[in-house]
């Protein structure tokens, strides 16, 4: 009876880290919200933007319609501690191996930077995007379920752009690294910008 016991609770604890009893599901304990998640080369990652209201967070344009749909904007310094348990801010390396799990080419800019040919059709939303100057969509194929949608950013003044054109998310990394996917082409892009930016946030399981 007592292996019984603890087998059950073993699985409590593992289900726990997901936040409910399916794997595609991640419910934050915190606030009770749900989110999609994604297997995607073997790490587990949220399929949305994080929606979790923290100090030095920002819906866009303080309008909060568009939390609904694209998630909070974080300063670097919060994007490193709001992920729920369990999960976490991804690396670059997370994001380097995730644009070559699906597909993308690996491509060096100047400062050692790398960005991903091809990486962003496939981890863009199929449709929210802005069309191209040449008037074709700047949406993508959403190939792996990433599900990737542009929801700008904040500076450091306190003003917001580029919303339905570009998406940015936050690395880990203390040089304030981060990824970015415009609508006027394919690629993710690695960016380093201001840590009182506001961008999105995606979180990656610890144990996937």
């Amino acid at each position: 009876m007592r292996k019984l016991i603890l087998t059950t609770a073993a699985v409590a604890a593992a289900i726990g880290l997901v936040g409910c009893d399916d794997p595609n599901t991640l419910i934050d304990k915190r606030d009770g919200q749900k989110y999609r998640t994604v297997m995607i080369g073997g790490d587990r990652w949220m399929a949305e933007n994080l929606n979790h209201t923290t100090d030095s967070s920002w819906c866009y344009n303080n309008d909060t319609s568009y939390c609904k749909k694209y998630g909070r904007l974080y300063d670097w310094k919060t994007a490193t501690t709001v992920c729920p348990k369990g999960w976490k801010l991804p690396s670059r390396e997370d994001w380097n191996y995730l644009g070559q799990a699906v597909g993308g080419e690996g491509m060096l800019r100047d400062k050692g930077m790398i960005y991903w040919d091809g990486a962003g059709k496939n981890l863009k939303s199929k449709s929210g995007w802005n069309d191209r100057n040449d008037e074709s969509s700047g949406n993508g194929t959403d190939s792996f379920g990433f599900s990737a949608l542009p929801g700008g950013f904040r500076n450091s003044d306190g003003d917001f752009g580029r919303a339905g054109n570009d998406g940015y998310w936050w690395t880990a990394s203390d040089y304030t690294y981060h990824r970015g996917m415009i609508y006027l082409d394919d690629y993710v892009y690695e960016y380093n910008d201001d840590k009182g930016y506001g961008l999105s946030v995606r979180c990656v399981a610890d144990n996937p």
